[in-house]
């Protein structure tokens, strides 16, 4: 090889090559780096509804580089970190700016007494003052309740009700309480049709009593037993569904 010019010559001109890329690329690290091309602000494109401004503005100081060398990924996942960020996504915008779009969470209900559920049923810790119904069940059934809890919000406000109380049981019994304080035992099959059964009664059999209603045992086959405030006696209407709960 080394008496053959025509390789050497391809070899020189190859290390050639790697020479410039190797000092084109310093260069151009070089040049990033220096502070002719500073990071002068972080615009949040849309006004936030629950992330604090100032929450919003310590992530923003503590942004490390220049335009060019700042860490996309480590600035979104700072924003992420803030407890009412579901998503971020960052972004350059020539010549000085970073535009961040932040995702909020949308909350729809507390999560027993130290979370809160949003609007797809992701668990998430935030401070919230609001009033939200309550969901509680076993560790992983917050998206199960949260799509129940659009249904029987749609169906209870025929009557002019709402659940504010949704608890699902470890055996995956549902108990709902209304906003006036009635409990519904759905128990743990056709809990969609037993409370559409509830809401097509409730006109002629509920609503007439004119009383407090305190506890609505809809685990029957053809009706449903009514606990009443005062009253010492209940007679089920109908013989309870075998095997239910």
């Amino acid at each position: 090889m080394w008496d053959r010019p025509d390789p050497l010559n391809r070899l020189a001109d190859a290390l050639q090559a790697a020479a410039w890329l190797l000092l084109l690329l310093g260069a151009a690290h070089y040049v990033i780096h220096l502070p002719i091309f500073p990071l002068r602000e972080v615009r949040i494109m849309q006004p936030p509804r629950h992330v604090a401004v100032d929450e919003l503005s310590a992530v923003a100081k503590g942004l490390q580089g220049t335009f060019f060398s700042v860490d996309l990924a480590a600035a979104r996942a700072a924003f992420e970190r803030l407890p009412w960020v579901r998503a971020a996504t960052v972004r350059r915008q020539w010549p000085d700016r970073l535009e961040v779009a932040l995702e909020e969470h949308a909350p729809v209900a507390r999560w027993g007494s130290n979370g809160l559920v949003n609007t797809r049923g992701e668990v998430f810790q935030a401070a919230f003052d609001g009033v939200l119904p309550v969901f509680s069940g076993p560790e992983g059934s917050a998206k199960e309740i949260a799509i129940q809890y659009e249904y029987f919000r749609t169906g209870l406000a025929a009557i002019g009700r709402a659940p504010v109380d949704i608890q699902v049981s470890a055996r995956r019994a549902w108990r709902l309480r209304l906003d006036d304080g009635m409990v519904l035992e759905l128990g743990r099959e056709h809990v969609e049709a037993r409370l559409a059964r509830f809401v097509a009664a409730y006109r002629y059999t509920i609503e007439p009593l004119k009383r407090r209603i305190e506890y609505v045992d809809l685990r029957y086959a053809n009706g449903f037993a009514v606990r009443i405030p005062g009253l010492g006696v209940e007679t089920p209407p109908a013989k309870r569904e075998k095997g239910t709960a």
